[in-house]
C-alpha cells in the first residue's frame, strides 16, 4: 500500500475500531486512487457511527429480548453422527444453557482437530485417530480365565485388534508393571498370564483384577473416547467424542491455532479469560445458526462480555454474574430473595438504585433512554 494511503488510513485511528481499519486495508486494492479511498472511509466511518449504541440505550434489555425470543422458539433436538451412538452433540436450548451457565461438566465434550498439510492424507487422518483414541484393555479382550487352584488369571487378547493397532502382549506388559503389585505377569503369544503372589485364601484379589485389568490404558490420550475422520472440503479432520486439550496441542501433527474444543471451561483453564470470551461467541453462534435462526453477533458478544468482566468466567447464574451485583433488590429479584434480603439487613447494605431491575421493583423511571437525564430547575 502507498504511504499516502497508509497515512490516510492511520488518520482514523482515533475514529474507528483497529479491526475495522485492518479490513479496509485487505480490502482495498493497491491502486486505488485518494479520492475514492477518502470516500470509502467516510462511508465505513458513517456506517460505523450508525451501528454504535446511544448513551442511555437499554443494550442489555434489547439483547434479552433478541436471544430470549428465538429462544423460546428453539427446538430440542440432539442430531447424531451417522453410526456412531456416542457421537451425538447437545444442540438447540440444553446447548445454550450449558454455556451461558458456565457449566463444569458438559453432556457431549467434543473437539475438532484440524492437522498440518503434511499430514493431511487420508492414511495420514486414519492412524492419527486411532493414535489418539483412549484405548482400554477390556476393548482387546477375546476371553477371561480364573483358575482357582494356581490362582491365575488368564486373559486372552483378539489377534486381529493386536495387529490393528500395531501392539503385542509383550508391549502391554510394562503398561502393568507399576499398577499391579500383588502378582507377577509374563505374556505367552496373545495372551496375559497374571499369578497371585499371596496366600490362597485371597481370592477376593483375582475376582477385583479382573475388574481392573479392564479399565487399564494402552495407548491414547485420556478422556478422548471416540474419533471420526471426517473430509471437510479440500482436507480432513478428526472429530473426536471427549476432550483433551492440553495434550492434542502438544502433538507435532496437530495444527494448533485451527483447534476447538466446545468446553469453555477448558479453554478458559488452558488459554485464558480471551479465549473463553471467542469460544462463548462461537459456540453460542454455532447453535443459533445451526437452529437457522437469526441474532445479530453483537447481542452474543454483550452476554459474552458480562461472563468475562472480571477476567474470571462465570456463568449467568445466582452463584456467577447474579452474585457480582452492587444492588440487593437485583440480587433478590433473581433466585433465593429471602436469604439476599436477610444478609443484606444484617450487614446493613444500602442499595443506591443505580440500575434497572431495581427501579422496576420500587416503580421509579429506570435510568435508561429518556429516564437517563435528570432536569433541575430553579422555582420562583
Amino acid at each position: 500500500m502507498k504511504k499516502e494511503h497508509e497515512d490516510l488510513i492511520q488518520s482514523y485511528t482515533e475514529k474507528l475500531p483497529l479491526t475495522i481499519l485492518d479490513e479496509v486495508r485487505e480490502a482495498v486494492p493497491s491502486d486505488i486512487s485518494k479520492e475514492k479511498l477518502v470516500k470509502i472511509l467516510a462511508e465505513v466511518q458513517d456506517a460505523y457511527d450508525v451501528a454504535r449504541a446511544n448513551a442511555g440505550e437499554c443494550v442489555g434489555l434489547v439483547s434479552a429480548e433478541s436471544i430470549g425470543e428465538p429462544g423460546t422458539q428453539m427446538t430440542l433436538n440432539t442430531f447424531h453422527f451417522a453410526g456412531v451412538s456416542e457421537m451425538n452433540v447437545t444442540t438447540g436450548l440444553p446447548r445454550i444453557i450449558e454455556i451461558f451457565d458456565a457449566q463444569k461438566e458438559i453432556k457431549t465434550p467434543t473437539m475438532e482437530i484440524y492437522l498440518n498439510k503434511s499430514h493431511n492424507t487420508i492414511d495420514n487422518v486414519k492412524k492419527f485417530a486411532l493414535k489418539i483414541k483412549e484405548t482400554l484393555l477390556g476393548e482387546l479382550v477375546e476371553e477371561y480365565a480364573l483358575n482357582i487352584f494356581e490362582q491365575t488369571l488368564r486373559v486372552v487378547l483378539n489377534k486381529s485388534l493386536l495387529k490393528e493397532y500395531d501392539l503385542t502382549a509383550k508391549d502391554l506388559l510394562k503398561n502393568f508393571k507399576t499398577k499391579m503389585k500383588a502378582f507377577t505377569i509374563e505374556a505367552e503369544g496373545n495372551q496375559l498370564i497374571f499369578v497371585h503372589k499371596g496366600k490362597a485364601e485371597e481370592m477376593k484379589e483375582l475376582y477385583s483384577l479382573k475388574e481392573k485389568v479392564k479399565t487399564v490404558k494402552i495407548k491414547g490420550l485420556k478422556g478422548i473416547k471416540q474419533v471420526l475422520p471426517v473430509k471437510r472440503g479440500e482436507e480432513y479432520i478428526v472429530l473426536t467424542s471427549g476432550t483433551n486439550l492440553k495434550e492434542i496441542l502438544e502433538l507435532p501433527e496437530v495444527d494448533a491455532e485451527r483447534v476447538t474444543c466446545n468446553d469453555i471451561n477448558e479453554v478458559y483453564h488452558l488459554l485464558g479469560i480471551e479465549a473463553a470470551r471467542q469460544s462463548i461467541i462461537n459456540e453460542v453462534y454455532k447453535v443459533i445458526e445451526a437452529q437457522g435462526l437469526n441474532i445479530d453477533i453483537r447481542h452474543i458478544m454483550l452476554v459474552a462480555d458480562i461472563m468475562c468482566a472480571t477476567g474470571i468466567l462465570k456463568g449467568i447464574t445466582r452463584y456467577g454474574v447474579v452474585s457480582e451485583k452492587a444492588s440487593v433488590l437485583a440480587r433478590a429479584s433473581f433466585e433465593t430473595p429471602i436469604k439476599h434480603l436477610i444478609n443484606a439487613a444484617l450487614e446493613g447494605e444500602v442499595d443506591n438504585l443505580t440500575s434497572v431491575v431495581e427501579n422496576v421493583m420500587i416503580n421509579q423511571p429506570v435510568p435508561l433512554g429518556t429516564g437517563l437525564p435528570g432536569l433541575v430547575t430553579k422555582m420562583r
